[in-house]
């Protein structure tokens, strides 16, 4: 007896079909499951064994065969012990009505029969239902993140014989309510206030101005100025997610296996702060299972890499790629996948080993060579890639002790969603959310300068020697500037403004 189940499977963050074929036939008892899968797959025979006979059903003793087709495409993981389970049913005639063909199978089987939750089910769904499937039995345990699908109906099931019994309409069980997105942003914790940072008035100004336009920062200043609390408050005024944006997170985290499942949805840009001993793997992604790493867990959110000369060169360097284009293509052995890694890069370092080089405060005791071997860790294409370079000094006294009131993360949080809404409307027809990713023929449409402005880049470009790549992150962050300011046009103020937030490489790298 032949029978047919649709599963699915993930390659890198998209789902892919997969036909379950069961033959069942006389001879030697057992299963055999061909169509390139790894472990996981070929050890599903005795879950999905185990799992039959502890639900109360029978499990005929037969010749199975289980084909994974398309066979030439690899399978990983337990997602498909389902649908061979409800392969084997079938063809032992246990699931009587061919209700089962209309719908996709997901889940991995334990030993007494429960579902158990599987990861990438969201990316799956979505993958799913553009290709127009849109019936699916999924883990109760998954039910969160599915949620938020919509135009699909989707049966979340704790356990084989529950669904054995829906199949032969022996159990009546309704499909998922969708669940509104507003609900999953108002759910969201406080994140630290820059009402709590005194002082540090221009790196605030140039954090509101790297949240509204999606720009890339680099903080240089001696030890203790409040490098970190700024970049740890920067969550805070981050612009609101889209329900696309949220969807484009969750499906990389659901990938990587970090999605929270009582939230089922990422509600928050994500803020990843990997430690400098973090290998290049880690951070770019891969290994074995080829999973997301730390450059895609930060996509639509922030990297911040405190003490970014510490990390290794090999790293610092694969931030090219992701920077640029923002994606990053990780090739292995068996496989080649490309990740999204559209995220913000927030950097701080000292400016020398002891921390003190251009410190109105204290000396400094590293010699020019010492120096100049710290900063060249960070190379020049790098810093290149740097929209905005801000010097961070200690903070006075004064300061420190005054009780004048600094401005909350609330109120700049709505100068940069301002900002960030006239971007959206900017790039609605296209698949980029903010200033920092315009591509040439938008920067001709949206970046177009006066005279008096043309005239003002022209002399920055030839006194600072910029690149033509520094050139036009100038334009990007002064298109920002003006969008917070609710100008329609680019201003000299704005050129201004965006040029002098290059001018630290010169003074530090000029060594």
């Amino acid at each position: 007896m032949l029978s047919k189940v649709l599963g699915f499977g993930l390659i890198g963050i998209d789902g892919f079909p997969v036909q379950i074929e069961t033959d069942m036939i006389g001879g030697i008892p057992n299963i055999e499951i061909v169509g390139l899968g790894d472990t996981a797959v070929k050890e599903a025979k005795e879950r999905v064994k185990s799992g039959i006979r502890n639900s109360g059903l029978e499990f005929p003793v037969k010749h199975y065969t289980v084909n994974l087709a398309p066979a030439d495409v690899k399978k990983e993981g337990p997602c498909f012990d389902l649908g061979i389970a409800v392969g084997i049913l079938s063809a032992s005639q246990q699931i009587k009505i061919k209700k089962y063909k209309n719908f996709v199978f997901i889940g991995e089987l334990s030993l007494d029969g429960s579902l158990k939750k599987v990861r990438g089910v969201l990316p799956m769904l979505i993958s799913a239902r553009t290709m127009g499937y849109n019936k699916f039995i999924i883990p109760e345990e998954n039910a969160e993140e599915a949620r938020y699908i919509d135009g699909i109906d989707i049966y979340a099931l704790s356990n084989l014989k529950d669904t054995v019994d829906f199949l032969n309409d022996e159990k009546e069980i309704k499909p998922l309510e969708v669940k509104s997105f507003d609900e999953a942003v108002n759910a969201e914790e406080n994140t630290l206030d820059f009402e709590n940072v005194k002082g540090q008035a221009q790196a605030k100004r140039a954090l509101e101005i790297a949240a509204a336009g999606g720009h890339n920062v680099l903080m240089i200043g001696p030890p203790g100025s409040g490098k970190s609390m700024l970049a740890k408050c920067f969550p805070g005024i981050l612009p609101d997610l889209t329900f696309e944006e949220a969807l484009e997170v969750t499906k990389i985290h659901s990938v990587a296996g970090e999605l929270d499942l009582k939230k089922g949805i990422i509600s928050k840009r994500p803020f990843r702060s990997p430690h400098h001993t973090t290998t290049s793997v880690s951070m770019t992604g891969g290994g074995n299972k080829t999973k997301p790493g730390e450059f895609s867990m930060a996509h639509n959110g922030v990297l911040f890499l405190d003490e970014f000369p510490e990390y290794s060169k090999q790293m610092i360097e694969t931030l090219r790629q992701p920077l640029e284009d923002g994606k990053i293509t990780v090739s292995r052995l068996n496989q080649t996948i490309t990740y999204p890694s559209n995220f913000t890069l927030i950097a701080s370092m000292n400016p020398c080993p002891c921390g003190y080089y251009g410190s109105t405060d204290r000396e400094c005791k590293c010699s020019p060579v010492q120096i100049h071997k710290y900063l060249s860790r960070i190379s020049g294409p790098i810093m290149d890639r740097i929209d905005i370079q801000v010097e961070v000094d200690n903070v006075k006294f004064s300061e420190l002790n005054s009780t004048e009131k600094e401005e909350s993360s609330v109120e700049i949080k709505k100068r940069v969603n301002k900002a960030r809404k006239i971007q959206l409307e900017r790039f609605k027809n296209s698949k980029n959310y903010s200033n920092a990713k315009m591509t040439v023929p938008q920067m001709k449409k949206f970046c177009q300068l006066s005279p008096d402005c043309t005239q003002l880049m022209e002399q920055a470009f030839n006194s600072l020697k910029l690149s033509a790549r520094a050139h036009d992150r100038i334009l990007k962050v002064a298109r920002t500037i003006a969008d917070l300011d609710g100008e329609i046009d680019i201003k000299p103020q704005h050129i201004a403004e965006a040029i002098s937030y290059r001018g630290l490489d010169r003074k530090y790298w000029s060594i």
